[in-house]
């Protein structure tokens, strides 16, 4: 089986999720936020400063979060798509307020309901 790496199509679609999710991020749509994850036990989240474990982890952070201070720069966004199912979206980002270079990576996979992240993790640079 040779599996087709960044089909065109597959790639305009996972794009249009990746966006959707940083318009989300930035705005604090926390609906979209909730809607874009995996609604499963499964999913993870490793954020800078917390670990989490399932969808109901994961949304409940979403609630507690301030919402000031989101707006963000991103560069290298690199999207790879795997076959028609299955994708990986990384960046890197600057916030305004702090300078900082982040990184999030997250894994995209195609459920019934459409695109949705798997698993995510943002971290700091030094």
């Amino acid at each position: 089986m040779t599996l087709e790496i960044n089909i065109p199509e597959v790639v305009a679609e996972v794009t249009a999720a990746f966006e959707r999710y940083e318009r989300a991020l930035t705005g604090n749509d926390v609906a979209v936020l909730d809607e874009l994850f995996w609604n499963h036990p499964a999913t993870l989240r490793y954020g800078v400063g917390e670990n989490l474990y399932g969808y109901d982890a994961i949304a409940a952070f979403r609630q507690g979060r301030p919402a000031a201070g989101l707006d963000r720069s991103l560069r290298n966004t690199v999207i790879t798509t795997f076959g028609r199912d299955m994708a990986t979206a990384n960046t890197e980002f600057t916030r305004p307020s702090t300078g900082r270079v982040g990184r999030q990576s997250h894994t995209w996979v195609r459920m019934p309901e459409g695109w949705r992240i798997v698993a995510a993790h943002v971290s700091l640079m030094g």
